[in-house]
């Protein structure tokens, strides 16, 4: 005869510092799981009730009051079953990054990250002080050995716990969303499980904080490293599972098994969610922004209207004298097929204002790139304008490959309060566009084949400027993400001088980058937290 152990995994989209606002949602969550899922225990993500990551919140006296006011209150809740929630715990040597499992309207156990990341976007040993203790809990007969996150990518934790007594190991966790994360998480969690011998439930946390996106795609894993349960991904809920002892072993039973998507998919699911909660959490009504008939504010549009819906996006052309009419007709059915306000406001009469202004200032030179950024510049008054009036937050349009080499215009297309595509490469970028018309047709195809430009001065092209996309984002990629030097870029097959221009160019502009604002990140690396250049420096390649 079997025994079994009913474990849900609770996949929330909870807010940093809505300590009541989370706690809320917590209790409400474990009722789902304990009354219409007869769960036994109920997993919450790493640092449920403060959200992840609270950063300097933590040192707050206002947030520790109520951080431990909140964990008083979930006690009172007098669950039926168990529940394990993660919680910064303060204590007289510090904080901890803590787990605890809560029944019978007491914490019966507390359990403390022992694995502290430190590396990517991760600080917590500015916060944090490790804990070396293993938890090991009995409940319903079965021996629950208990882990945090970081835990898993290292192998003594697993081995203490199962060392302890353990007979499964639960993992929660606030692990944030990147290109093929999902992959490499199940990997690690696969070596964890084979190297102890025992199955493994992980539930991850959800949604979109500041630039980070976390996925959810808990799972459960049985002790051969198989996947017997995938919760859906960018999805919030509720989700079980059965553990069973039979014959001495305990084993998960098979469950649903979400499907993995692309990563064309996994990409656009997370920018959508990662606009839709920047805006959402931010209590702004909608968003405004502008619509040029080129790709990248093309593909903003419809990240916009799928994570807000069409009432709450405003897309306004701004053209001027480069403008072409092929940009200003395909711009106008973007907005006809996504179903947007759509205004039209021409630059032109402040352009040539601008220009009379300081056509003193400017007498006997030739025109260059600053009558190109007086244009951007007057689009961000508009656009700023719209936003002030109407309390819409302007997002921005720019992409990685851009940014990176500061083919934007500083206080002009680069003004804003949110860079949706701000970590997606040009290239990257197209083929997004091109999931999206697959998913139903909104981008024109002849924007996706036009050559991309600026428009600021006549017959205009990005190559005038750049080497071709195909040449720049594998450059850009092999030095961001992998800190390649120009030799071993050079190595690749790429031209010496090419990469060493745009190596130049991406450190010249870290000015630039620091006054941008946040965008979701999908790479290994991004330009925001896990990025960390010096402005000012001596470096030569």
């Amino acid at each position: 005869m079997s025994e079994s152990l009913r474990i849900a995994l609770a996949q929330l989209d909870l807010l940093v510092g809505d300590v009541q606002g989370n706690l809320t949602q917590l209790v409400r969550a474990a009722r789902v799981a304990q009354e219409e899922h007869r769960a036994d225990l109920t997993l919450f993500p790493e640092l449920a009730l403060s959200g992840y990551p609270p950063e300097d919140l933590l040192f707050h006296r206002g947030f520790r009051t109520q951080i431990d006011g909140a964990l008083e209150q979930l006690c009172g809740e007098n669950f039926a079953g168990h529940v394990l929630v993660g919680f910064p715990e303060y204590v007289d040597t510090g904080i901890a990054n803590a787990a605890a499992l809560i029944a019978a309207g007491r914490v019966e156990a507390v359990y403390r990250k022992a694995e502290l990341p430190n590396y990517k976007v991760f600080d917590e040993k500015r916060y944090f002080h490790a804990g070396v203790e293993p938890i090991v809990h009995t409940i319903r007969g079965f021996r629950v050995g208990v882990l945090i996150c970081e835990d898993i990518w290292v192998a003594e934790p697993a081995r203490r716990a199962r060392l302890a007594g353990a007979e499964l190991l639960v993992v929660i966790n606030a692990s944030p969303y990147e290109r093929c994360k999902q992959r490499e998480r199940e990997a690690v969690a696969r070596a964890r499980v084979t190297d102890v011998g025992l199955p493994m439930a992980y539930v991850n946390t959800l949604g979109g904080q500041d630039e980070l996106v976390f996925d959810g795609n808990s799972f459960v894993m049985d002790a051969a490293g198989t996947v017997v349960m995938r919760a859906p991904p960018f999805e919030a809920g509720v989700f079980c599972v059965d553990f069973v002892r039979d014959s001495g072993r305990v084993a998960p039973r098979p469950g649903m098994i979400a499907a993995e998507l692309s990563e064309e998919a996994s990409v656009y699911s997370a920018l959508v969610l990662g606009v839709r909660d920047y805006v959402n959490k931010h209590g702004f009504p909608g968003v405004v922004m502008g619509l040029s008939g080129g790709i990248d504010s093309a593909l903003t549009l419809a990240i916009a209207v799928d994570a807000l819906g069409a009432d709450r996006v405003h897309a306004v052309m701004m053209p001027s004298r480069f403008t072409a009419q092929i940009s200003l007709n395909d711009a106008a059915e973007e907005a006809r097929l996504l179903g947007v306000k759509y205004s039209v406001l021409s630059i032109e009469s402040m352009f040539e204002a601008t220009l009379a202004t300081l056509a003193g200032e400017f007498a006997g030179l030739p025109p260059d790139t600053a009558e190109e950024n007086i244009q951007s510049r007057c689009r961000m008054l508009l656009l700023m304008g719209l936003s002030n009036k109407t309390g819409r937050m302007l997002l921005t349009t720019g992409n990685k490959s851009e940014m990176a080499v500061g083919y934007a215009t500083l206080y002009g297309d680069m003004a804003g309060g949110f860079a949706p595509i701000k970590d997606c490469s040009k290239l990257l970028v197209y083929r997004l566009a091109a999931y999206r018309n697959a998913v139903a047709p909104v981008i024109p195809q002849r924007v996706i084949e036009r050559p991309p430009s600026a428009e600021l001065r006549y017959d205009q092209k990005d190559s005038d400027s750049l080497p071709p996309y195909e040449v720049l984002d594998p450059i850009l990629a092999a030095f961001i993400e992998e800190d390649l030097s120009v030799d071993e870029i050079a190595a690749r097959g790429f031209d010496r001088v090419t990469v060493g221009r745009v190596l130049d160019l991406v450190k010249r502009n870290e000015y630039k980058r620091r006054q941008a604002p946040p965008g979701v990140r999908v790479s290994r690396r991004g330009f925001g937290r896990d990025w960390r250049y010096p402005i000012t420096n001596g470096y030569r390649r």
